[in-house]
């Protein structure tokens, strides 16, 4: 969940899917199949869409050759092959809090009906597009467990857009292409940013309460678990004990 820490939405996201290990790497290697296909290219220099997907497989500590895998058979995949395209829905949960969520589909009625039935079983509502995604913003976002001033300048002066400290260390902001830039800039100038990873931050956040957050948490939970669901974002504010 979003709450006030970037960073945490991260952890808890790689913590849920830690427990339902196969079907992550499942959604890893459609992820990373279907940036092949629509960057013409296995190549992740060439291929920002790849280099993303890539990246987010190895957070999750999806197998190297997993990955070299499934790279080779989106570049020789024979015509008549499953074709993913993304397509982003947009709803409410508990407490009038707000949820984006990223899909690769093959089937996009297949994918909004079971989206639609589990905000229906869940306390929620699908809306429209564009009802809530102008409330969050695409960023990149990773992190150096040194918040000293010294990794704050050095922050700014490789291309960061903001950063805050937190008590994982300095949570960095970047413009979604230019990660792997300061990433790279920073491990260079001698620190070790860690989790780079490409995310969706809420401009604001909402405050719920245990009961209204507990809910949230099964419905986000539940809409993870649709094969077709890559990610999903809220901009709720959970209790302490609840996020925990």
């Amino acid at each position: 969940m979003a709450g006030h820490s970037k960073w945490s939405q991260i952890k808890r996201k790689k913590g849920a899917n830690d427990k339902k290990r196969s079907a992550m790497y499942s959604k890893h290697i459609r992820a990373i199949q279907a940036a092949v296909r629509s960057g013409g290219s296995g190549d992740p220099a060439g291929n920002l869409g790849l280099k993303n997907a890539i990246a987010a497989a190895k957070a999750d500590t999806v197998p190297v050759d997993n990955i070299e895998n499934a790279i080779k058979r989106a570049a020789g995949a024979a015509e008549g092959a499953a074709e993913y395209k993304e397509v982003t829905y947009e709803g409410y949960g508990p407490g009038g809090t707000a949820i984006f969520i990223e899909t690769l589909t093959d089937n996009v009625n297949r994918t909004v009906a079971d989206i639609r039935a589990v905000f229906n079983k869940r306390g929620g509502s699908l809306g429209t597009s564009g009802s809530v995604a102008w409330q969050f913003e695409k960023k990149g976002v990773l992190l150096l467990s040194d918040a000293s001033e010294a990794a704050q300048e050095a922050a700014i002066e490789h291309g960061a857009e903001d950063f805050q400290e937190s008590e994982d260390g300095l949570e960095i902001s970047t413009a979604p292409n230019d990660l792997y830039a300061v990433q790279d800039a920073l491990a260079a100038a001698g620190f070790r940013p860690e989790g780079g990873q490409i995310t969706m931050i809420p401009s604001n956040t909402v405050a719920v309460d245990e009961g209204d957050g507990r809910k949230l948490l099964a419905l986000v939970d539940a809409l993870e678990d649709l094969d077709d669901v890559q990610n999903v974002y809220t901009n709720a504010e959970l209790p302490e004990d609840v996020e925990a």
